[in-house]
């Protein structure tokens, strides 16, 4: 039998899509996926407080049947000054969602700068010219780096700093969510399917992982939830079921 010419447009497109854990990475994974990119999901053992988010990490790429899955560590929790690593800065509870414009102490210097840099590196080594985050610039806490401006500066030197983009390629990171509300976003991810159960938002968790409630994830995610008129599946301590 003839071998069968390769057909270039077959081939599958890989893209990296950053993951949390959370059900804003969760979504855009499914929007990725969606598209019909084949999707290496990396997640980030940075320092953080707690275990959990890495843990709802591997559920959600093994569920949802991610190309790959890497944990990459870093721990950027060493250099301080954020609550969501050092167990000595308390996470902000019951905060207002009116006043979450300001820059809370869970952000962490230059995070999502670091991630997508990583991002950036191990997409060349497959190949892909397409990474995926899932930043917001609507229902957030107030991140600088989770504002389009930032992005558009990424990109723009992301094809300064790498070979593809040198050789003429164009590296391109797409943020689908970037302004939607939190209930947009789940009503997105619901319609595509996704099992939000499996996610992971809060800050602040007990031992067994139960959401506390009242931290800024916790309060977006639940608003959220109730604003979309979906059921949340989320599993909070007692005192805030």
């Amino acid at each position: 039998m003839p071998e069968l010419a390769h057909n270039p447009d077959s081939a599958p497109r890989h893209a990296v899509v950053l993951l949390s854990g959370g059900l804003d990475s969760t979504t855009v994974l499914a929007i990725a996926q969606d598209q019909g990119y084949l999707c290496h999901t990396l997640a980030f053992d940075y320092g953080q407080r707690h275990r959990h988010e890495l843990a709802a990490c591997t559920r959600i790429a093994q569920q949802m049947g991610a190309g790959s899955h890497r944990v990459f560590t870093i721990d950027i929790g060493q250099f301080g000054g954020s609550a969501l690593t050092s167990s000595s800065i308390e996470v902000p509870k019951d905060r207002d969602e009116a006043h979450m414009d300001d820059i809370p102490v869970t952000y962490v210097p230059a995070r999502n700068l670091v991630f997508l840099s990583i991002a950036l590196a191990f997409a060349e080594t497959l190949n892909a010219t397409d990474l995926f985050i899932g930043v917001n610039a609507i229902d957030y806490s107030g991140y600088p780096d989770c504002r389009p401006e930032f992005i558009e500066s990424f990109m723009l030197t992301a094809n300064l700093a790498t070979k593809f983009g040198v050789e003429g390629g164009k590296i391109k990171v797409h943020t689908p969510l970037i302004d939607l509300t939190k209930a947009q976003i789940i009503q997105r991810g619901s319609a595509l399917g996704v099992d939000y159960s499996m996610t992971h938002s809060c800050y602040d968790p007990d031992e067994t992982g139960a959401a506390c409630g009242r931290c800024d994830s916790c309060v977006l995610r639940r608003s959220g939830f109730e604003a979309a008129g979906v059921p949340d599946p989320t599993r909070y301590t007692a005192s805030h079921a």
